[in-house]
């Protein structure tokens, strides 16, 4: 009885402080933080003994003071989360460019539900949620505005190429806070320029050479986040419907959005359950994130679908050309005009490339029409 007492009563002076109006005197503070950093301790020590613990991290470049109320996870998690990348995905685009409607998804709201997919398989399967969470939120910070076809485009007419997983980290590592970057750990790096597919069954192709189970998890969820949303956007252009799904997808996936949701993640989660450590296997026979065969032969068809009727019909549309146009004339612009380039940018050979792939959509609009008055209309101009 004495114990049952003492643990509310314990609680309401800790919480007193914690949320106290005035300010915490340092020898109570010091308790306070003491207590968090050792209830993260014990969290971490409870997951998977295949989940990344940050105690355990290669470490960052620049090392620094530990934070005594987060992990080095959820400080990689925190420093994307407030960058500038970070906030330009709003108004880059997902699918559909320049959509007229406030529904449609962006870069950023996609980039929110893979955050939340990853964590929810990797909670399940008792792996690091932090990890997950920070590799999801950075994965495409390196999106060039027009999404894929900004970036098909860059690879094209750039002599090195372009890859948005590769900008992605050259952000974080690089450009981001003035060219410092933001110094994440190698297991956040590692997952955010791991996370590319290619078109096809890419379950079949390789994992990256030691990618932690986190960063398959980002890898699986960026996957089952944007058939997903990217098919709710085709029903709300028109350019799809119900009845234009494979009946295939359908059998085994459900017909509403909850059911095809619910249905790949919890497939996702029973066929990677080795991950949690609980099925006595040898801990040097590292599980890997994977799905069903009956799940991924569906995936296939589905994203096969989605390339025949979605992806590959905007590219090739009218504001798909326009948009290669906005990127090629800004391209060359901007390479025989260095000195318009903002200094942040400047002072290496890739410093056109990195203007441009940062570009919101808007942004890069109004960029080409001020250097060609026109271009931008077509783009405001349908659905694809």
């Amino acid at each position: 009885m004495f114990k049952q007492l003492c643990v509310p009563f314990y609680t309401m002076y800790i919480h007193s402080y914690l949320f106290s109006p005035h300010q915490i005197p340092g020898g109570k503070l010091s308790l306070i933080t003491k207590l968090v950093k050792e209830r993260l301790a014990n969290r971490e020590n409870s997951l998977s003994p295949y989940a990344s613990k940050s105690n355990n991290s290669a470490g960052r470049q620049l090392p620094g003071t530990p934070s005594p109320i987060r992990t080095e996870f959820q400080r990689d998690r925190d420093r994307i989360i407030h960058c500038k990348s970070f906030r330009r995905l709003k108004h880059k685009t997902q699918v559909f460019i320049a959509p007229k409607g406030d529904h449609y998804v962006t870069r950023l709201t996609h980039t929110l539900e893979v955050s939340q997919i990853s964590r929810t398989i990797a909670r399940a399967l008792n792996l690091n949620e932090d990890l997950s969470e920070a590799i999801s939120l950075g994965h495409d910070l390196g999106h060039t505005p027009f999404g894929h076809i900004g970036e098909h485009k860059l690879n094209q007419i750039h002599p090195d190429g372009f890859r948005h997983a590769e900008q992605s980290l050259r952000i974080v590592q690089i450009l981001e806070k003035n060219g410092s970057g933001l110094n994440l750990t190698p297991e956040t790096l590692q997952g955010i320029v791991s996370h590319s597919k290619p078109r096809g069954d890419f379950l079949n192709k390789l994992t990256p050479e030691n990618l932690s189970l986190e960063g398959q998890i980002c890898r699986i969820a960026d996957a089952v986040a944007y058939l997903n949303h990217d098919l709710l956007d085709s029903f709300r252009a028109g350019i799809l419907n119900e009845d234009s799904i494979p009946s295939e997808v359908n059998n085994v996936l459900g017909t509403r959005h909850s059911q095809r949701l619910n249905t790949m993640v919890s497939d996702i989660i029973a066929n990677s359950w080795d991950a949690t450590g609980e099925t006595k296997k040898s801990l040097d026979n590292i599980p890997v994130i994977s799905m069903s065969q009956e799940l991924r032969n569906t995936i296939n068809v589905l994203r096969e679908f989605m390339f025949e009727t979605v992806y590959l019909p905007i590219d090739q549309g009218q504001k798909g050309e326009a948009a290669r146009q906005v990127i090629q004339i800004l391209y060359d612009f901007y390479s025989k005009n260095s000195d318009q380039i903002p200094t942040e940018y400047q002072g290496n050979d890739r410093s056109t490339l990195d203007y441009i792939a940062g570009m919101t959509d808007q942004y890069a609009m109004q960029a080409a029409e001020k250097i060609e008055p026109g271009i931008a209309k077509i783009l405001e101009q349908g659905l694809v």
